[in-house]
């Protein structure tokens, strides 16, 4: 090999010493401790940030994304990821980039299915997915510990310890990550049966068994279970129940419009939406047809994006394949950082998860196309229910939530080993406990950041500036 090939090798597979090396310079650049500084943008207004995101969402279902984040100062936390990553972007960062949730809340993690019907433990939303620093979704997730803990009225210690775990697990599990050769990382994971054994040993007779319930509810979790609570039989033909304005079918929705074009539309983009997915499971997906689509509201920050479930039948109406078309819009990331450019938002979402999860849903694809006003919308879909759950967080106490932070610190640390340069990241770290302090520090910041704006949220509801569905 030629000296210039060799050049052009280690360019594009820099060996462990160079990757070090980025990682020491990354710390010269950006020292640990810098990390803890929070910056807001001048005259900063957090309910102005949230307004210009809703003026593009549903405008009859903006109210009750309002209610919902009014409720406490986590459900609030759970819809800013816009303010955060605003605030972000003002702070001290480092160059160590990988694949982002870019909303990795504590809420955001939870067990599902993976194709060999195993229950998995990881992220489990990808809405704002991209590339980006990698203590971005670090500092959202043990920010998010610091707003739940406060939540559920631990002492100051306690939220401290709760979110120094949950910082040097990332760091630890980033460290043997670094350690092991490539195709290990790739396949690394938490299996929900064996590696959450630690959290169980830790819950009263009571809990566990509310636990285990949960795990043996979140395997039901299917499109079986979907039919028998979605649905009733209306003649012989299984019919979404309305039940508005968390569910609306479309028929209901578009009184006096032309449905069966609608559906011979809808059946258009979904034959699209096909050509996304794999050959097998293309093929696995064409021996099902439609019935009926409804749209549906769904969690706390993605409230008055438009969502839409579809129910499916496959050999009888007892073989039903539920859907969930949900739109994909810029994550908030992209206003602040660079990154790859993609044809829908869609894909996005699509390709972010593929990268971070270690196991996904064998329906999940994109699709893009006009609303019934003609205006075009990018959405990503994938299986309504695949045996997901996510924990209790308002009824942790502070040991359950320490661990459970930590198990959701090892599966982000997993996710980004998997997307970015671990080694670097690894190094950047380190073998001591500065990182984790530092990370405790900032969450304590923007935990109070977060009380403020969520009184301002308040304010603009009873000045009337906002209207917020309080009751829904």
């Amino acid at each position: 090999m030629s000296k210039t090939s060799k050049r052009v090798a280690s360019a594009a597979h820099p060996n462990r010493t160079e990757r070090q090396h980025r990682g020491v310079t990354a710390r010269r650049k950006t020292p640990l401790a810098a990390l803890a500084e929070l910056r807001v943008a001048a005259r900063r207004d957090p309910v102005g940030i949230l307004e210009k995101q809703a003026a593009d969402r549903v405008p009859e279902l903006v109210p009750l994304r309002y209610g919902r984040m009014a409720a406490t100062a986590f459900t609030f936390y759970r819809g800013a990821a816009v303010i955060m990553a605003d605030d972000l972007s003002h702070s001290p960062t480092t160059a160590l980039r990988t694949q982002l949730c870019g909303d990795a809340h504590l809420s955001n993690f939870g067990v599902f299915a993976t194709p060999e019907r195993k229950l998995a433990f990881d992220v489990n939303d990808f809405d704002e997915t991209y590339p980006g620093p990698f203590e971005w979704d670090v500092k959202r997730l043990v920010a998010s510990l610091a707003v739940a803990a406060d939540e559920n009225g631990f002492s100051d210690k306690k939220r401290r310890k709760i979110t120094r775990a949950c910082a040097a697990e990332y760091r630890e599990t980033m460290v043997r990550q670094a350690e092991l050769g490539n195709l290990a990382v790739w396949y690394a994971h938490i299996e929900a049966g064996s590696d959450l054994t630690e959290l169980r040993d830790h819950l009263s007779k009571a809990r566990k068994r509310r636990t285990r319930a949960a795990l043996e509810k979140a395997s039901r979790r299917d499109s079986i279970q979907a039919l028998s609570k979605l649905t009733t039989d209306v003649d012989g033909t299984r019919r979404i129940i309305s039940a508005p304005p968390l569910i609306v079918p479309i028929e209901d929705m578009y009184d006096g419009k032309d449905i069966t074009a609608m559906y011979l539309d809808l059946q258009a983009r979904l034959d699209s939406y096909a050509d996304t997915l794999q050959g097998d499971r293309r093929l696995l997906y064409n021996q099902f047809q439609v019935v009926q689509m409804a749209r549906k509201v769904v969690g706390v920050g993605s409230v008055g994006t438009r969502t839409w479930i579809i129910l499916l039948q496959g050999a009888d109406p007892d073989d039903p394949l539920f859907l969930q078309v949900k739109e994909a819009k810029p994550s908030v990331l992209s206003a602040y950082l660079d990154g790859p450019a993609f044809a829908t938002e869609g894909e996005r979402v699509v390709e972010g998860q593929r990268l971070m999860q270690a196991a996904g849903d064998i329906f999940l694809g994109w699709e893009r196309g006009p609303d019934a006003d003609g205006i075009d919308h990018d959405f990503y879909i994938r299986q309504l229910r695949d045996g997901k759950g996510s924990a209790e967080v308002e009824s942790q106490t502070p040991r359950v939530m320490k661990l459970y932070g930590r198990i959701c610190a090892r599966a982000l640390a997993f996710a980004h080993a998997r997307g970015g340069d671990r080694i670097a990241i690894a190094t950047y770290l380190g073998d001591d406990t500065e990182f984790d302090h530092v990370m405790a520090e900032f969450a304590d910041t923007y935990a109070e950041q977060n009380t403020r704006d969520h009184a301002a949220m308040l304010d603009a509801i009873a000045a009337g500036r906002i209207t917020a569905d309080i009751a829904t």
